[in-house]
């Protein structure tokens, strides 16, 4: 990569940040075990499923190493290991290896070849990813952006967050949704195809996995974008404050650059972009707030 060493190790070390830079990772949980040490739980996409697992990562900043090995796997793997090393190469750059070594389930020839494959697949997604960061860097800083909206709510907590999770719900509830298909194929976890209707009309498809915290957290990533956005993530987060509950939507979003001038015109820029994507999907998200706040503060919900 024609890129610092350090600022593509930094990209491995900062693992809560993966879902805004790599495409299959969904959402990742870490908890520090020490000056060197954590524990993550990661959502993925793989093979076109979504899967779950937990591990340990061990840092070696100096060396510029981490090794991971996952302490709670998801079938059909049985034990998965490995490294990232990143090493100085010349005239300022550097080169990046990625190391996995894997048992399947039962061992059986077609667990193998689904790991495999998976395995390849992302790993091959993720390194692509980082060049494409860590060698253009300032123009992404142009690109990513995060915001957010809040309400306070005086109502049960409980009943915000079950207008927020009952999305199946929410063509009824919310004007901007036109359709909504949601599957849970675990508990917590939610497969969500949404028509949203603009102001304008005009309608999009999105596609999210969503990850379910009870009571105070849901948060997402969005599979399938408008042309507008290479990747939206975001959260609802639910905290308890004097005043009531107070409710945020927060967005990240990367603009994609390549789809300014067809949405917005030639003249158009990523602060443009920027600009419309702020008012566009807060104002959906502000529309959200207020019918959750109105849903959970109404007679039915005390």
């Amino acid at each position: 990569m024609a890129a610092p060493a350090d600022q593509v190790y930094a990209l491995i070390r900062d693992a809560v940040d993966w879902p805004q830079h790599f495409i299959p990772t969904l959402h990742v949980e870490r908890a520090a075990l020490g000056p060197d040490s954590e524990r993550l739980w990661i959502w993925a996409t793989a093979n076109g499923d979504v899967t779950h697992w937990t591990s340990h990562r061990t840092l070696d900043p100096r060396r510029r190493r981490i090794v991971f090995e996952q302490e709670v796997c998801s079938p059909p793997v049985a034990a998965m290991s490995g490294e990232w090393t990143v090493d100085d190469g010349p005239d300022g750059g550097c080169e990046l290896v990625l190391h996995h070594t894997f048992s399947a389930v039962d061992d059986l020839p077609e667990n193998v070849d689904w790991i495999t494959s998976a395995t390849d697949r992302n790993s091959r997604t993720e390194l692509a990813n980082i060049r494409a960061l860590a060698e253009n860097a300032q123009a992404d800083a142009e690109l990513l952006f995060s915001f957010a909206d809040s309400e306070t709510v005086r109502g049960p907590s409980e009943q915000v967050y079950a207008f927020l999770q009952e999305a199946g719900a929410w063509p009824d509830r919310l004007p901007h949704v036109s359709r909504l298909d949601l599957r849970e194929p675990s508990e917590g976890l939610q497969l969500m195809t949404m028509v949203t209707r603009a102001g304008n009309g005009s309608e999009h498809t999105t596609e999210s996995v969503r990850v379910c915290f009870p009571h105070d957290r849901i948060v997402y990533k969005q599979l399938t974008t408008p042309p507008l956005m290479a990747t939206h993530i975001g959260q609802w987060l639910l905290q308890e404050t004097d005043d009531g509950v107070c409710v945020t939507s927060h967005h990240t979003i990367r603009v994609n650059e390549a789809a300014i001038p067809a949405v917005l015109g030639p003249e158009a820029t990523p602060a443009t972009a920027r600009d419309y994507l702020r008012e566009a999907v807060g104002g959906n998200s502000a529309a959200t707030l207020s019918l959750a706040k109105r849903f959970a503060e109404a007679p039915h919900a005390v």
